[in-house]
């Protein structure tokens, strides 16, 4: 087996321990709340998938991703429900408390939505 990759070690105690480093990924994207939400996902409970990526160099192009798809997901189930619950500018207008419940409610549905179709998925 001809093996050209020069490995270099370091010294820890009696073992000899290579010097690994991980292969370069694209300038990391600023991750928003959905991004961050997986990673610590992952880093909880998908350990293994977490460093497969990290050690690819896959990390963060699929976190933003997951980013993307989650804000993309979100807005549509949002522009949805309110359609379908008839929640309006007018409403707003004529009784700003309750608009502001009925509003907060889509949010709350459509985070939970959200969270089990990609982040903790």
């Amino acid at each position: 087996m001809n093996n050209n990759t020069n490995i270099s070690y370091r010294r820890v105690g009696d073992y000899m321990i290579p010097n690994l480093v991980l292969p370069p990924e694209e300038a990391k994207v600023r991750l928003g709340k959905w991004g961050m939400m997986h990673k610590d996902y992952l880093l909880k409970h998908k350990k293994v998938t977490f460093t497969i990526l990290l050690s690819k160099g896959e990390l963060w192009q699929y976190l933003a991703e997951i980013d993307k798809q989650a804000e993309e997901l979100f807005d549509n189930l949002v522009t949805q429900m309110l359609k379908a619950e008839n929640i309006t500018e007018k409403l707003k207008e004529q009784n700003q408390l309750e608009w502001v419940q009925r509003m907060n409610n889509i949010h709350q549905r459509a985070t939970e939505i959200v969270n089990l179709e990609l982040i903790y998925n």
